[in-house]
């Protein structure tokens, strides 16, 4: 019962702070406006700017921001316990995440939907442009480059997901034509939809029981597995990219949704049904005092690997990215920018329940025991390698959750399908809306350089799509290149999470005397923190002597160490002028 009664008191929690912080941020901070006229209705082009009903952007931004990351990071996290694993979900996402992500939201909205390092140039000034650029650069084309072997790994561990992940794509085409092009009822439409989808996931484990490894890439073709599931996903995510965002990267994002809304379902009943029966115990400890010897401190670490279901700096990239050019009323952006990150709160701590206590119902161990209770947790979290690698976070996720799911009857097999391919599909939106936004991100440079060849979506898409694949293939065919730099990008996104509050707090406290004190505290406390980390993952790297890891991230530290110092220039020069250029920032909004 301590389990489901975790489950219903984050829940429960969740649905209070959206109703209480959620609209006080809406009607006193930020001061919603219906009646304003939006980027998407102001700048319609059909493509990018496309006005859109706010259960669809709803689905869009949710499935672009959660990605793997709240999977991956409590699944790692809670080798340091529990119970700081919750808090830190449950308290980070109210009053940090939540306010970071709908912050930046509606202050890309009063922007013509721009990035958040155009932003900054306006409200910082212009010589932050490039030092945001620089960051938001790497930490997407990391994103990009890593994510091709993400997808391959799970494809590789879930053979079951392949073939329903690409079934998706003609499934979502066909949705957006029918609701743009036939005008067909959303209801219906997405209810076939799903179906569809559904039927496709049966059809993948049917296939990968009777026919096993049918699904799965040879070895030795023309690359290596990974490098080839690289190439294919690229060549994809560059298609998706320039294509309208109602023709593919919007449905599919939708239908992922509601994929994860039932895999939730799912898991809630399965907690009940489980919780009530008593074989649902939390068998991970509240705080876990023997950690392994090569186990970093939880303070500030936790903090850094624990980030989407808390706070993440890649979701700013999406809030001023591909949603602000789609909400269709300023209204609507509490349920977007605040409403989403607290639903990703809440598939975090379900993340949490399934490693702490789903694991500990069956766990078959490499030479074919199979354990429960504390001892099946402690054979996972035995080590930090262990725990830190990519197929180990996943696989203690799936098996945790179709364990759960198992006693609501579904069988292990469907259970494992209907998780594997969920992680697969929310790693594609996560690689489809990278791509996309740092297309946005480049082109909105090369029109301010006065790069014409470079600011139209086929040609930044091609140099996004490109620089990706250089630094995926860079240490050979298998793809795994940008693997070289991922231990940078824990500490870059919390940086990133920190500098956007930086620019959210200088745009509020021009709004008023006290009013940035919601986004100030966040921005020190993840200031403080990420900076702490950096600096003791220097000392790491450097004792390593890996030079290159030392050498990138001390450029992004004196980079962010930069822009904050201009940032805080800023914040305490409060000249007269800077209340004009306001008005003329907002566009359309009179002060």
């Amino acid at each position: 019962m301590d389990t489901l009664l975790l489950v219903l008191v984050c829940g429960g929690g969740y649905l209070i702070a959206y109703h209480t912080y959620g609209r006080f941020l809406a009607k006193k901070i930020f001061k919603l406006d219906k009646n304003v006229v939006v980027p998407s209705v102001e700048l319609a082009d059909g493509i990018d700017y496309v006005p859109t009903r706010k259960g669809i952007i709803f689905g869009h931004h949710y499935t672009s921001i959660a990605g793997t990351g709240p999977i991956v990071g409590p699944a790692i996290g809670i080798i340091w316990g529990w119970l700081p694993a919750v808090l830190w979900v449950f308290l980070g996402c109210i009053f940090m995440g939540a306010v970071h992500d709908f912050g930046t939201l509606v202050v890309s909205m009063r922007n013509q939907g721009k990035s958040i390092s155009e932003i900054a140039a306006k409200y910082i000034n212009k010589r932050v442009r490039f030092i945001f650029f620089a960051i938001v650069f790497l930490s997407l084309t990391l994103v990009i480059a890593v994510f091709g072997v993400v997808i391959a790994a799970v494809f590789t561990i879930f053979p079951e997901s392949v073939l329903p992940v690409w079934l998706q794509i003609p499934i979502a085409v066909v949705l957006g034509w029918a609701v743009y092009k036939k005008s067909a009822n959303v209801t219906l439409a997405t209810a076939v939809a799903v179906a569809a989808m559904y039927a496709t996931i049966l059809l993948g484990a049917y296939l990968e029981t009777t026919r096993p490894g049918l699904l799965a890439m040879p070895e030795h073709w023309l690359l290596p597995a990974t490098g080839m599931w690289t190439v294919i996903l690229l060549i994809y995510a560059w298609i998706a990219s320039t294509l309208p965002v109602t023709t593919l990267l919007q449905p599919r994002d939708y239908i992922n949704a509601w994929q994860l809304f039932i895999a939730m379902g799912l898991l809630g009943v399965g907690i009940t049904v489980a919780a009530f029966s008593g074989v649902l115990p939390l068998a991970a400890p509240a705080i876990n005092r023997s950690l392994p010897a090569d186990a970093p401190p939880i303070w500030p670490f936790m903090f850094v690997v624990i980030a989407c279901g808390a706070i993440s700096g890649f979701h700013s990239l999406v809030a001023s990215g591909t949603s602000p050019k789609q909400v269709s009323s300023e209204s609507d952006s509490l349920f977007v920018g605040y409403g989403s990150m607290l639903m990703e709160g809440a598939l975090a701590v379900l993340v949490i329940v399934s490693v702490a206590a789903g694991i500990a119902m069956a766990y078959k161990t490499a030479d074919g025991r199979v354990l429960s209770g504390l001892e099946a947790w402690q054979a996972h979290y035995s080590s930090w390698a262990g725990a830190q690698g990519l197929g180990s976070k996943l696989a203690a996720f799936v098996t945790g959750a179709a364990n759960i799911t198992n006693t609501v009857h579904l069988p292990q097999i469907i259970g494992t399908a209907v998780m594997g391919v969920f992680v697969a599909s929310f790693a594609g939106t996560t690689l489809d809306t990278a791509v996309r936004i740092q297309r946005y991100v480049i082109g909105e440079l090369a029109s301010d350089l006065k790069l014409g060849f470079l600011s139209n979506r086929w040609s930044a898409t091609s140099f996004a799509v490109i620089t990706a694949a250089a630094l995926a293939f860079c240490t050979g065919a298998n793809g795994k290149g940008a693997m070289k730099l991922w231990p940078l990008f824990g500490t870059a996104n919390q940086l990133l999470a920190a500098l956007a509050l930086l620019v959210i707090t200088i745009y509020l406290k021009r709004k008023g005397r006290w009013k940035f004190m919601v986004t100030a505290v966040p921005c020190l406390i993840m200031l403080v923190i990420t900076n702490w980390a950096m600096v003791k993952n220097e000392a790491i790297f450097i004792g390593q002597k890996n030079w290159l890891l030392a050498g990138v991230g001390a450029g992004i530290f004196i980079l962010a160490l930069w822009m904050t110092v201009e940032a805080v220039i800023t914040f305490t020069a409060n000249k007269p002028s800077q209340q004009v250029s306001m008005v003329k920032d907002d566009g359309l909004r009179l002060l």
